[in-house]
């Protein structure tokens, strides 16, 4: 059997085991707190907690959507136009395929522009748009 000697003696006679063993363990560590805080900066933002008396948008109001799929929307911490307006169509496209294969017929592409667009208040121009719409496309 072959076993491995590992000479923590330095040239003076010091042994660097200890400190060599502290540097490790010091890096180790501010790897660990770097990353918590590149996840708290820039990881993905846990939905917000809706409060009981909180207005909820009827999010059935941007083409494409409809009860179901708000409720979908709703599950997933999604209450309003202006989180709506945030959400990424990657996030709403995993939103839609974890509810099942009935479901990807939806595209949510544009769902974030016109909840911009209702959150701001700019009905006339949503419904002009809308009109040139056909399920969310």
């Amino acid at each position: 059997m072959i076993s491995l000697l590992i000479n923590t003696t330095a040239s003076d006679g010091t042994n660097v085991f200890l400190p060599w063993f502290m540097w490790l363990l010091g890096a180790f560590l501010l790897g660990i707190i770097l990353g918590w805080l590149l996840k708290l900066i820039f990881g993905e933002k846990a939905p917000e907690e809706v409060p009981l008396d909180a207005i909820k948008d009827d999010l059935t109001k941007v083409e494409g959507i409809g009860p179901v799929i708000q409720e979908l929307l709703n599950k997933d911490g999604i209450w309003s136009f202006k989180q709506l307006s945030f959400t990424s169509v990657t996030k709403l496209h995993k939103i839609i395929a974890d509810a099942g294969p009935a479901f990807t017929v939806h595209n949510p592409r544009t769902w974030s522009a016109q909840a911009r667009l209702a959150d701001e208040g700019l009905w006339k121009e949503l419904e002009i748009w809308q009109e040139r719409l056909m399920g969310g496309l």
